[in-house]
Parts: structure tokens; C-alpha cells; sequence
């Protein structure tokens, strides 16, 4: 198996025997984990997928912060 690099999403089982995904930054930090656990590793995988493709997602903040720092 390769070594891991970073940024790199890690999929693996949890204590349920269910599937989950982490997102790590390049210095290794989790910033990003599923919200579920999955069943099948195919629908954990699509979860991982549909991150990736919403780097063009607009970001949304409330409109009372708009001018905050």
C-alpha cells in the first residue's frame, strides 16, 4: 500500500462496523468528517465524491455579519 499523503480523505469502519469518511488537511488535521455512517463502503465513497464536487458551492453566512472581520 501506498504512504499516505495529505490533503486526503480517509474512509474507514467505525466501532459499529459502519463506513465514515475524515477529511485531513495538509498538515494532517481532521477538518472534515461525515455527518452519517454508512452501510455499504459504495455509499460512504459517494458521500467523499459529492465533497469534492461542491468546490464551487457558494458559501452562505448570515446577513448581520456581512462586514465582520
Amino acid at each position: 500500500m501506498a504512504q499516505r499523503t495529505y490533503p486526503s480523505y480517509w474512509l474507514y469502519k467505525d466501532n459499529s462496523g459502519e463506513w465514515r469518511w475524515t477529511y485531513e488537511a495538509v498538515n494532517g488535521e481532521t477538518i472534515a468528517v461525515s455527518s452519517e455512517s454508512y452501510k455499504r463502503r459504495v455509499d460512504a465513497q459517494r458521500g467523499i465524491d459529492i465533497m469534492k464536487a461542491s468546490t464551487s458551492s457558494p458559501v452562505w453566512y448570515p446577513s448581520n455579519l456581512e462586514n465582520a472581520a
